[in-house]
């Protein structure tokens, strides 16, 4: 059985400024999203992967075009529906973790549940299992300030899966991360998506993060520049890393935007 799309962009444009100060973030970008899929975008700063990944999390709106979630049209989500969109139908993982320091590993987490009035007790049996998961039992009770870097990002994590999303954004989730604790977390995310088929949209300029994916579309200038897919059966992940930073490279970003 072939997977279902679960989100389609069709033709998104992003544009800052007015007259001849337009700037033009996004130009008519359009892509799916499968059901259970681990996409990566990549490109060079300022290529509009960010501003793209911002229009689907409903952070802003893009100037034209359509993004739609399940056959349902985000655009155009406003009050409740919006806040809804936002709270049950994405998780959304941070570069720099964004836990709130007076709550506990525990509180932080379930707090996304909290503001749909789903109780501490109803979390607890969800909470448990990724804590397990991701390795975080032994933190749960502590503050961030009482963590490590990559502790933070797997509570960061669980904060995110813990309302069962039907899709995760990942901006740069890597990119505070020394090398370690950047495998350890993508290790814990690629079993989860292997495992419970979540759907993840990852931003990345980080090859390795990248080599994760089972598809990547590379952004240049705004637009979708080239397309790359894992051979998931036949291919290493040091090859598919090799494909990666060979068309890194042809986007002419330099290493600086490879490694």
């Amino acid at each position: 059985m072939n997977p279902k799309r679960i989100l389609r962009v069709e033709q998104i444009t992003k544009s800052y400024g007015k007259g001849d100060n337009v700037t033009e973030a996004l130009k008519g970008i359009s892509f799916d999203v499968l059901e259970g899929e681990f996409l990566g975008i990549m490109g060079a700063s300022g290529s509009g992967k960010t501003t793209l990944l911002n229009c689907i999390a409903t952070m802003i709106k893009p100037t034209s075009g359509k993004i739609l979630l399940q056959s349902s049209d985000i655009s155009s989500f406003k009050g409740t529906q919006l806040a809804d969109y936002r709270g049950r139908e994405i998780g959304y993982l941070f570069q720099e973790f964004e836990l709130l320091d007076n709550l506990t590993a525990r509180e932080n987490i379930i707090l996304p549940l909290s503001l749909h009035h789903v109780t501490g007790r109803q979390a607890e049996p969800e909470l448990q299992e990724l804590a397990d998961r991701l390795d975080i039992k032994g933190v749960l009770d502590k503050f961030p300030a009482q963590m490590s870097g990559g502790q933070k990002q797997r509570v960061a994590a669980a904060r995110a899966l813990i309302s069962k999303p039907s899709i995760v954004l990942a901006d740069e989730p890597t990119g505070a991360l020394d090398s370690k604790n950047s495998k350890i977390l993508m290790d814990k995310l690629s079993a989860i998506n292997k495992d419970q088929q979540k759907t993840i949209l990852l931003v990345t300029h980080n090859a390795l993060a990248a080599s994760y994916c089972s598809r990547i579309l590379f952004i240049q200038d705004g637009r979708l520049f080239h397309e790359l897919r894992k051979n998931i059966e036949t291919e290493t992940p040091d090859r598919f890393y090799g494909r990666i930073v060979t068309v890194m490279a042809q986007l002419g970003g330099g290493s600086a935007n490879v490694l």
